[in-house]
């Protein structure tokens, strides 16, 4: 057959049909494809975005109408995500030539935002080049990356529904977005040098009592990388807020961010020119680096090389940096203005990894207004490195690291939302409001789930806000209007209290924790919930049926209902979250469980102040102000502090991020290792069982007296735990005859438990769910609950069977 001519519409039979695609198809160069599909055929008609997608119309020879139509979805731009195309024949309207049209409005959303896009190849190289009109722009940007979601104000896609609307385009801007063959066609962010964005430094006065003020320096960006080169910490505005940025390698500077953010011992994140600056720090494979250079560019967790030395010529990050943790959490640039900092070639020396931290008061949300960065960031920052772009929607850096060679998500922010996720069967429209920690909430209809951009812990007025905006956000974009809440049964958890408000009549259902947990993964993994799972669910806290704080619960679960298998045994829960901040106290409560004297040869007890440790064993003795707990995230805190490996925790998981470090890095294990006892509950039903952990602890006190290294104490334990995983799963298989385990809950955020329980239960045939496109942590938790909502309805209850 012969390809008609661009431009020319075949004589004789004409046909006409109007093709409607929808999926992530605005924002991403859909239209010029399609206007150079349908030139490149000769065909007439017109393409335009709607709220439903992008609709086109095509007339011409049958033959090439169908090649048009044929390969849509196959063939379209890298950063498209085509959930369907549906066309069908219309009636002939004649026409020589094909266009794109203005947007149209009106009708509900139905459309999908592109998330923000690190800059690409062909933009960087437009930077560096002197001869290019945007040489060092630092808002550089086309069709194919740049900033999206956090721009976006409403759909459809254009530019007068972003943040950009302010900055009318100068004429050669203007051209280049008006033409199809240009790569900034319809770019909305499209700017250059002459219409903005704009950058402006302000410099903080040393006794900060009076305003900051514009910088001196004629060029923003080199006077930030020298104020950062001399160890000053800066507020840098970002895509989805503002970063706390210092040299990484100036310990003076990273300890003075970290003294005046309160920061404990949590780690940083560190930003680096490119892979080289930190491949002799971390162990990097195939995954790894695809991550590194991707167009999501989070921040990528990568264990630290126990051979890494500092050597000429190579950047070496000041252990204040992420002291105690086994990993170096690494992101490379992502915007212009982040490779302009971190110096383009010629540029004068200056920081070549970055501390990159969210720009924020410990507890509140990411900053995102610039009169608000200079007031609540005041006694943070030394100067700020701010625009004139407004950021609609707050976004922090997404967090993943790898497992057994598959991405395993921990914070999905930035790159990934608001991506939907395909759901295993239709669902009613429903919001799931997610946990008080970590927060996240869930908005969904018929076989999509859209998941928020991280949140984060909803103790702070300020943070409750920014929940409310962003669920008002996401219902504006999807256009989804939920009929059903779901939420945790926790009565005093504050996403309850909110959906509680805010339900106006509508059904709202509480779903307990630990199911939504298991719920999330079977959704993840496209199970249509008509068979059970063996969910391992172990977390460091989720309100339980009896008012005790679950955390270490193995459930046999599918949407509607769950039986709860095996859980550990309960232990006290002394002095609530103080608790939590001082895991010395978890072990002493753990020695009490297993009638274990706390005796001053013991790490855990030497570090107990005496009078707190006199009311300690009487909260104990007497049963005062503690609430049974079985959960296995305070288990973990325990045993780091009976093996001397961490006594206090400055950040949550503290003590079992450095438990997994200690056993990350232990010898070979010659001895017989720990072992949990299973035993019958005594319940009505006799069908539940308790997973006894005293002899564990018995076993860790003989080794720490027998002065046993922390690191094998830390891999027995490891090890001890994934056995006892094995050993519930398989009494599950045998007394119902399932098959398949979900491996979930923050505890499971620990890849080296996650591995050796994959591992283990793989080789015994069973099939193991683990998370990769949701957190396995509370971020993963509405899309839990929503599933467990939607089919179950305004009433849900806890089976037996």
């Amino acid at each position: 057959m012969t390809t008609p001519q661009p431009g020319t519409v075949v004589a004789g039979a004409v046909q006409r049909r109007r093709v409607v695609v929808r999926g992530v198809v605005q924002g991403v160069g859909f239209r010029p494809y399609l206007y150079a599909r349908a030139t490149g055929l000769g065909l007439a008609g017109h393409v335009t975005n709607t709220t439903e997608g992008v609709v086109a119309e095509v007339e011409g020879a049958p033959a090439a109408v169908a090649l048009f139509c044929d390969r849509i979805a196959a063939d379209a731009p890298p950063l498209a995500l085509v959930d369907s195309v549906d066309h069908r024949e219309v009636p002939a309207a004649g026409g020589s030539r094909f266009s794109i049209e203005d947007s149209l409005t009106g009708g509900p959303a139905r459309t999908l935002v592109s998330p923000d896009v690190a800059t690409c190849a062909d933009c960087l190289t437009e930077l560096a080049d002197p001869a290019d009109r945007r040489h060092r722009h630092p808002f550089i940007t086309c069709t194919h990356c740049g900033p999206r979601f956090t721009i976006v104000t409403g759909v459809p896609y254009d530019r007068a529904h972003t943040t950009m609307a302010r900055f009318p385009m100068c004429a050669d801007c203007a051209r280049e977005y008006a033409d199809p063959t240009d790569r900034r066609f319809h770019a909305q962010p499209v700017a250059c040098p002459d219409c903005g964005p704009r950058l402006q430094l302000l410099v903080g006065q040393p006794d900060r009592t009076q305003p900051a003020q514009p910088a001196t320096g004629r060029d923003p960006v080199a006077e930030a990388r020298r104020l950062l080169s001399d160890g000053a910490v800066l507020a840098i505005k970002g895509l989805g807020g503002y970063h706390l940025a210092c040299d990484a390698e100036n310990s003076a500077a990273v300890s003075l961010l970290r003294r005046r953010k309160a920061r404990g011992d949590k780690p940083f994140a560190m930003m680096a020119r490119g892979i080289d600056d930190i491949a002799h720090l971390v162990q990097l494979g195939a995954e790894e680096r695809a991550l590194l250079i991707g167009a999501v560019r989070p921040v990528v967790l990568l264990r630290r090389r126990t051979d890494a030395r500092p050597g000429p010529g190579t950047p070496w990050p000041s252990d204040a940096v992420a002291p105690g943790s086994p990993d170096l959490g690494v992101m490379l640039p992502y915007t212009a203005l982040h490779h302009l900092l971190l110096g383009l070639p010629g540029d004068p020396p200056g920081p070549r990894l970055l501390v990159m931290t969210s720009g924020n008061v410990a507890g509140e949300p990411i900053v995102t207004d610039d009169d608000e960065a200079l007031e609540r960031l005041a006694h943070l920052a030394d100067g700020w490195l701010m625009h004139d772009r407004p950021i609609h929607v707050p976004c922090d850096d997404s967090v993943v690291r790898v497992c057994d060679g598959e991405r395993l998500i921990v914070r999905r922010s930035r790159g990934y939302a608001p991506l939907p996720l395909a759901l295993p069967h239709p669902v009613p429209a429903t919001l799931a409001t997610g946990g008080d920690l970590k927060n996240t909430f869930c908005l969904a209809e018929d076989h999509r789930a859209w998941l928020s951009a991280h949140v984060g812990d909803m103790d702070d007025l300020a943070t409750q806000h920014a929940f409310e905006r962003a669920e008002q956000h996401v219902e504006t974009i999807t256009g989804v209007r939920p009929g059903i809440l779901a939420t945790d049964r926790h009565p005093r958890y504050r996403t309850g209290q909110w959906a509680l408000r805010r339900a106006d009549g509508r059904p709202v259902v509480r779903v307990q924790h630990h199911h939504a947990h298991i719920a999330a993964a079977m959704a993840e993994h496209r199970r249509d919930g008509s068979r059970r799972v063996i969910g391992v669910a172990f977390d460091g806290t989720g309100y339980g049926d009896d008012g005790a704080v679950w955390g270490g619960e193995v459930m046999l679960a599918d949407y509607e209902t769950y039986h709860r298998f095996a859980h550990l045994a309960y232990v006290p829960l002394p002095g609530g979250d103080a608790t939590v901040h001082r895991p010395y106290r978890m072990a002493l409560a753990h020695l009490y469980a297993a009638g274990i004297g706390p005796t001053d040869d013991l790490p855990c007890t030497a570090a107990c102040p005496p009078d707190e440790r006199s009311v300690l064993l009487r909260q104990l003795e007497r049963n005062l102000n503690c609430v049974p707990t079985s959960s296995m995230g305070r288990l973990f805190d325990a045993v780091s502090s009976l093996a001397g490996v961490c006594h206090r925790a400055g950040y949550e998981a503290q003590a079992a991020v450095e438990l997994e470090a200690a056993a990350v890095g232990a010898a070979a294990d010659p001895g017989p290792g720990y072992g949990f006892v299973l035993r019958p509950a005594g319940t009505a039903d006799g069908r539940q069982l308790i997973m006894d952990p005293s002899p564990v602890v018995a076993a860790v006190v003989d080794d720490v007296r027998a002065g046993t290294a922390p690191t094998l104490v830390a891999a027995r334990f490891h090890a001890a735990v994934a056995s006892l995983v094995l050993h519930v799963c398989t009494a599950a298989r045998e007394q119902y005859g399932l098959h398949e385990v979900a491996l979930t809950g923050g505890v499971f955020a620990n890849t080296l438990l996650s591995s050796l329980c994959a591992r283990t239960l793989s080789e015994n045939d069973f099939t193991v769910l683990r998370h990769r496109e949701v957190p396995p942590n509370d971020g993963g938790l509405a899309l839990g609950q929503l599933m467990v909502a939607a089919r179950t309805g305004a009433a849900h209850t806890s089976a037996a069977d």
